[in-house]
């Protein structure tokens, strides 16, 4: 099976590169920016070139996008003729080419202000039944490039998978007050009992989507860390989050006391991945409790696919005080 990995510069299209060729597995990799992993140097929106680049592609494993830290920076044009025109083309050369399986790589930022209950209500238990609320332009074209992959699932019959991934990138957070508070691997760490998932768990998740497709169809997933906890815990996740957390996945405490973290005092929100462990088959195994082992093994909270890829950020130019500026709309 030949692969078409868009996005190959990036953090998650060098990931997809790496093991598919460390595997022996043939790819192509298509971005705009040039990589050591990326064959194609063009827009998505250039028909001509994906129209090639599809040629002989069995899968395609689609990355590329302007992300959240663009909101900012870019046009929001911008987005539109990346994230939606760009998917568009894809799915239009995709489905000329025949090819077997799309698998389109979209966000839990998706979900928007379904993400925020007001402070005194419980945390959102977030599955594939919450309807997206998008907050800002990425939020948007997003969504509406999940409706094109099922659009043409249902017009065209080409296999579609969406697969919403969480927090996988190894940039700074974007929130100050979370900078000041916290240690930036203190914060990731917390993160995987609700809302980060390890790159590797993403990759092998992108693989098993694009050999489940054609059987699939069409379908939507979250892509998270498995969490250790349950409905009925949303409500003190909210006001005692440390609690529930020693409850539901005890043996982190030592560590953390050993190197001065802390634990978040509330969680807003809780991702919930059944449905792609049921479906695709997927094993993620970098769960909360395998990091805090890994951190008291080695002292990191990274693997050797993350530590190969390394921090890529988002923009030529360097900010003064934060990662990236910061817009909702």
């Amino acid at each position: 099976m030949t692969m078409l990995v868009t996005g190959s510069s990036g953090h998650l299209g060098e990931a997809l590169m790496r093991t598919l060729r460390a595997s022996g597995r043939a790819a192509v990799g298509l971005d705009v920016i040039p990589g050591p992993f990326t064959d194609e140097v063009a827009s998505i929106a250039d028909r001509a070139l994906v129209a090639r680049s599809m040629k002989g592609v069995d899968a395609v494993l689609h990355a590329a996008t302007l992300h959240k830290p663009h909101v900012a920076t870019h046009a929001r044009g911008a987005f539109v003729e990346t994230n939606i025109l760009g998917t568009l083309i894809l799915l239009e050369e995709a489905a000329r080419a025949r090819v077997r399986a799309f698998v389109m790589t979209s966000t839990t930022s998706a979900f928007g202000d379904a993400l925020k209950p007001p402070p005194d209500e419980p945390a959102a238990w977030i599955d594939e039944r919450v309807a997206p609320v998008p907050k800002n332009i990425y939020g948007v074209t997003k969504t509406a490039a999940e409706d094109l992959c099922q659009l043409f699932h249902r017009n065209e019959r080409l296999a579609s998978i969406v697969l919403r991934t969480s927090r996988f990138f190894p940039e700074e957070d974007d929130d100050a007050a979370a900078r000041k508070s916290y240690a930036d691997d203190n914060t990731k760490a917390n993160e995987y009992l609700f809302r980060r998932v390890a790159i590797e768990d993403v990759v092998d998740a992108h693989l098993l989507a694009a050999e489940r497709a054609p059987a699939i169809g069409f379908k939507k997933y979250i892509i998270s860390a498995t969490t250790p906890f349950k409905p009925a815990d949303c409500a003190r996740l909210r006001v005692e989050a440390p609690t529930v957390v020693s409850l539901r996945a005890p043996g982190w405490e030592g560590e953390y006391a050993r190197r001065g973290w802390r634990m978040f005092p509330s969680i807003d929100r809780v991702y919930y991945n059944a449905l792609a462990r049921q479906d695709l088959g997927w094993r993620p195994k970098w769960d909360f409790a395998a990091i805090v082992r890994r951190l008291r093994d080695t002292g990191d909270i990274r693997g050797a696919l993350a530590k190969q890829i390394g921090a890529k950020g988002y923009h030529a130019e360097r900010f003064e005080g934060a990662p990236y500026p910061v817009r909702t709309s």
